[in-house]
């Protein structure tokens, strides 16, 4: 199992996640990718996206994880007026690698190097199970609305745009 995988996994372990950490022969960086995987719907994949977020102008842009179905795009303009920040822009492999530890296309729901402010996209919860990222593209593992919401101390929100 990869290293950041294992990290992942010890972290889910630590937080009670009933899920497995399943390996795909393929790259699943993207939500159709990991769908024609696991032979589930788009919807069920929960996207983890790293936003950089900025109260003001002037301020250093501190990261906040959107996990949002992989059936939509998520909205900044929501995501801005949540957090009462002036600026929302996704983030730069390199932010999110140096916040995450983890590539894009692979960063999970937890196992990072400090907490990171989450929401939880409300859309999300029609699906049974989801699907996250393990922190590597081809890791994967299976959690419900409810567990996400609490191994990740989210917020649910609606954030997500068709």
């Amino acid at each position: 199992m990869h290293p950041n995988a294992r990290k992942v996994a010890d972290r889910l372990a630590e937080l009670g996640a009933a899920g497995e950490i399943r390996e795909l022969p393929d790259s699943a960086s993207t939500a159709a990718t990991a769908a024609a995987q696991l032979g589930c719907d788009v919807g069920a994949i929960a996207n983890s996206l790293i936003f950089a977020v900025t109260s003001d102008n002037s301020a250093e842009p501190r990261p906040v994880l959107v996990l949002t179905s992989g059936a939509h795009k998520v909205d900044t303009a929501k995501v801005a007026a949540l957090l009462g920040a002036a600026k929302v822009g996704r983030a730069a492999p390199e932010f999110v690698r140096e916040h995450t530890g983890q590539p894009i296309g692979g960063v999970a729901p937890v196992g990072h190097p400090a907490p990171i402010r989450t929401l939880v996209d409300e859309w999300l919860r029609k699906h049974d199970p989801l699907w996250a990222a393990a922190g590597h593209p081809h890791t994967v593992f299976p959690t419900s609305f409810d567990e996400l919401v609490g191994i990740t101390s989210g917020s649910v929100a609606d954030v997500g745009r068709d």
